[in-house]
């Protein structure tokens, strides 16, 4: 059964947190998905076979957690794992990042960079408010937006599709860790997949060659896709955060 969190802000945060030694891995999930997903329970149950803390939990608007999806915005789900790790963990933490999650663990490296041990990016997706979702959007699409706040964004994840608004897209500029110095004081390793079609191999090459890090390594899956939940992208993930240096 999950445990809640609040926020400053008043949000209810559901999370999993498991015990073990130092340092804790934390999971930073994607856009419109939760806690449950395939990679934050495989890395759950590896963190408890090695013994080793983990930190699982829903953002604001997602899985169990309060207030609405389309209320929320990529500044306030940074917050919400801000609160997250700052509260629930001890010490530098390894922030496994997902999609959207990456971005959030760029944004943490920014506030909170003496609480970050490393970063493992899975398909990591910096800007794509920006780069992906204003700047693919049709013509209709952005009038829409202007003028009602929102439209429908197709997804190979849900029939219904997921809601854009106008202040994700706002908020997101005022977010964007690509266009300014990005310093990552400590390993980082990204994971991309050759198939995926969501967040193209050109933003990890993009985001490798932008920050300015000692220790940052891509490794290019062929054939994986987006959701990189194979067998074998499963244990490269844990096999990549069992071998940082210094955790």
């Amino acid at each position: 059964m999950s445990a809640f969190l609040e926020t400053p802000q008043g949000r209810h945060i559901a999370y999993n947190r498991t015990e073990g030694r130092a340092p804790g891995v934390v999971f930073l999930g994607g856009l419109v998905s939760d806690m449950t997903g395939t990679k934050a329970t495989h890395l759950e149950a590896w963190a408890r076979a090695e013994g080793r803390a983990f930190l699982r939990f829903d953002y604001s608007g997602h899985g169990e957690s309060s207030e609405r999806f389309e209320d929320g915005c990529v500044g306030d789900w940074a917050e919400d794992a801000r609160e997250a790790i700052t509260t629930l963990t001890d010490g530098p933490q390894v922030l496994v990042g997902s999609s959207m999650g990456g971005w959030i663990a760029l944004l943490l490296a920014r506030a909170i960079p003496e609480r970050i041990a490393a970063i493992v990016g899975i398909a990591a997706a910096p800007d794509f408010t920006e780069d992906s979702m204003w700047a693919e959007a049709s013509d209709e699409q952005r009038a829409q937006l202007m003028n009602e706040g929102f439209f429908i964004e197709p997804s190979d994840y849900s029939d219904e599709g997921y809601i854009v608004t106008r202040r994700m897209i706002e908020d997101g500029r005022h977010n964007l860790v690509l266009r300014a110095p990005l310093s990552l004081p400590f390993p980082v390793r990204l994971l991309h997949g050759t198939a995926d079609t969501d967040v193209p191999v050109a933003v990890g090459l993009r985001l490798m060659e932008h920050a300015d890090c000692a220790d940052l390594r891509l490794t290019l899956v062929k054939g994986a896709d987006h959701r990189f939940s194979t067998p074998e992208c499963l244990d490269l993930i844990t096999d990549t955060i069992a071998t940082l240096p210094g955790t």
